[in-house]
């Protein structure tokens, strides 16, 4: 299935002054850097890595190497349309999944036993985790003192400051601003709300507080914060019994540099059970007890890794995901790849365009990319007004609901 609306052209790397031609001109020759400042790589591992980096302007699309990955023939298909072409020819999303693929290429990560992968991004992944506890500290204390002090018509509320922090853990992507990473802003309540352009969190908390439902999914984004954050989230409907299960899909290798994986979930769950913090511990236990039963499970794909738009999806995937009653889509990567990478206009409607998918489905996604659909000329006008960057700097975001059908529930 495609969209009800005719998709326009892709958005394009070599596009001056477009926030793609950005990306590969700063953004991806910094990350090389890092890559290869935080990790201890033998130098013929240091000189592919550097030639990577040379390649970006002017350097052509080449297959990937046989290197062992379980995607590498996918892989031949993928780069057929582009072989010969230079990186800044092809679109903008096959372009960054290709560089994140080629990345994994040379630093050899398939070529290793599963126990000894090295994930080039794990320093940058988990560097600076830690300056983000205290405001984990702090949503963990409120989610166990509403447990025990709250009225249940309380929880309506909760669940949108939940959808709240969720959207907003959402800025902690570390492929965004590479130099200045994993910085968490606490986000003043009024500021938080004004700069949602599209906020269906009430009618998504009627839903979420008045039913219950069978599975809801995550499609998630980011390691880190944003992983913690989706965490919360996951916790409250299972803990209060909103959901009987949680499924929970990534990526399956490291990619776009923060990207989470399944062992990103474990690592995650054992920094928490092990922060000093007993409202912080109670919830990791909670998690990894969800997961020993079953209730919270993890799954991961090639196709998250790909660089095919959502509407390419595989069909023993998409009838997977036409199970689920509602599915969380974390993050901007994932909204490009929800609505196309193009050139749509800002007004173009959202649900003609997502329609295609197979079951009701969140977008929460801070603007971190020039892609957005389903705003008004007056929200187009006010924010380019108040921020000449708002499409691409993270201060703004999106929690925007659709629905294929009625969501399912389960009997009361």
């Amino acid at each position: 299935m495609l969209p009800l609306l005719t998709i326009p052209e892709p958005l394009y790397v070599s596009e001056k002054g477009s926030f793609a031609y950005y990306t590969f001109t700063h953004r991806l020759p910094t990350i090389i850097e890092r890559v290869i400042a935080e990790n201890r790589f033998y130098d013929s591992v240091v000189e592919r890595l550097e030639g990577l980096s040379e390649e970006i302007l002017t350097g052509l699309i080449r297959e990937i190497k046989n290197d062992q990955g379980a995607d590498v023939s996918a892989w031949y298909e993928y780069v057929k349309p582009y072989l010969g072409k230079r990186f800044i020819d092809t679109p903008f999303y096959f372009a960054e999944a290709y560089f994140y693929r080629r990345i994994l290429e040379a630093t050899e990560y398939f070529l290793s036993p599963e126990s000894d992968k090295i994930d080039p991004f794990y320093p940058q992944k988990y560097g600076s985790l830690g300056s983000a506890m205290n405001e984990v500290s702090r949503m963990a204390q409120q989610v166990n003192e509403f447990k025990v002090s709250a009225k249940r018509e309380n929880q309506w509320q909760f669940i949108i400051n939940l959808l709240v922090f969720n959207l907003w853990g959402n800025r902690a992507d570390l492929s965004l601003r590479p130099t200045e990473a994993g910085q968490f802003e606490h986000q003043e309540t009024n500021q938080a709300f004004h700069r949602i352009l599209l906020n269906d969190s009430r009618e998504i908390a009627d839903k979420l507080n008045n039913a219950k439902f069978e599975r809801l999914d995550f499609i998630v984004d980011n390691a880190g914060l944003e992983l913690i954050s989706d965490l919360f989230l996951m916790d409250f409907l299972l803990d209060y019994k909103i959901t009987q299960k949680v499924y929970i899909h990534l990526k399956a290798y490291p990619t776009f540099v923060s990207d989470a994986t399944v062992k990103d979930v474990q690592l995650t769950l054992d920094f928490l059970a092990d922060y000093p913090n007993q409202d912080v511990k109670k919830l990791a236990h909670r998690l990894q007890a969800y997961k020993e039963n079953q209730r919270l499970q993890l799954f991961d794909d090639f196709f998250w890794t790909s660089p095919r738009f959502f509407w390419d999806m595989p069909e023993p995937l998409r009838e997977n995901l036409a199970q689920s009653d509602l599915v969380f889509i974390k993050g901007d990567a994932n909204y490009r790849r929800l609505v196309g990478d193009c050139h749509w206009n800002k007004t173009s409607s959202f649900n003609d365009i997502v329609c295609y998918f197979p079951t009701a489905l969140v977008s929460l996604r801070t603007l971190k990319s020039e892609v957005i659909v389903g705003l008004s000329h007056e929200q187009i006008q006010a924010a380019s007004e108040e921020d000449p960057h708002w499409l691409t700097n993270g201060n703004w975001g999106i929690i925007q609901l659709f629905e294929a059908e009625k969501m399912r529930k389960l009997p009361d």
